[in-house]
């Protein structure tokens, strides 16, 4: 009867520390740090992709950092549609659709000119459509866990309370840099 009783005992203080680590586990994917304040602008974003980090700056100050999820594909530059790639290079921030299937969407203005006619010289489409943008309508209960693999077909994910920031902090027109 003793030996039952520590058994279950056992199979209890197990599914008590179980239930800890997912309320933890749950809780860590979505604390929400300090908001940036109001009125705060980025002049300039940067895409670390081997770091699997986007900055915001405002002139040499690193404003905030935000882990992200790449392409499913992340090493090397975007080099045609469908090879699942994060593009590398200068490019700017030219404009935002908030009717995305992903919350919200700040478009990159991939392909330029000079991608497009390798594209074609090697007989494919360059891609397009590379967005910063948070989790598909419906998966908000993700929250951080989207970063442990990348996922994306080639654009840059954030949590929805990060990209809900991003697009706060960053008008049109700001340049944005992935780097390697």
């Amino acid at each position: 009867m003793i030996q039952a009783d520590s058994g279950a005992a056992l199979r209890r203080a197990l599914l008590i520390g179980s239930i800890g680590l997912i309320v933890g586990a749950v809780a860590w994917a979505h604390w929400p740090r300090s908001p940036l304040p109001e009125g705060t602008v980025a002049d300039r974003v940067v895409v670390l992709k081997a770091e699997r980090r986007l900055e915001l700056y405002d002139g040499a100050d690193l404003i905030r950092s935000y882990s992200v999820a790449l392409g499913r594909e992340p090493v090397g530059s975007k080099r045609q549609e469908g090879d699942k790639r994060t593009p590398e290079g200068t490019y700017t921030i030219d404009y935002r659709n908030p009717q995305s299937s992903f919350h919200l969407a700040l478009h990159i203005s991939y392909p330029r000119p000079d991608q497009v006619a390798a594209a074609v010289a090697r007989g494919v489409a360059p891609g397009g459509l590379v967005m910063i943008h948070g989790l598909p309508h419906g998966f908000r209960y993700v929250g951080r866990f989207h970063r442990l693999r990348d996922w994306t077909i080639g654009c840059i994910a954030v949590t929805n309370r990060k990209i809900e920031e991003i697009w706060r902090v960053v008008p049109d027109g700001t340049p944005i840099e992935i780097r390697s």
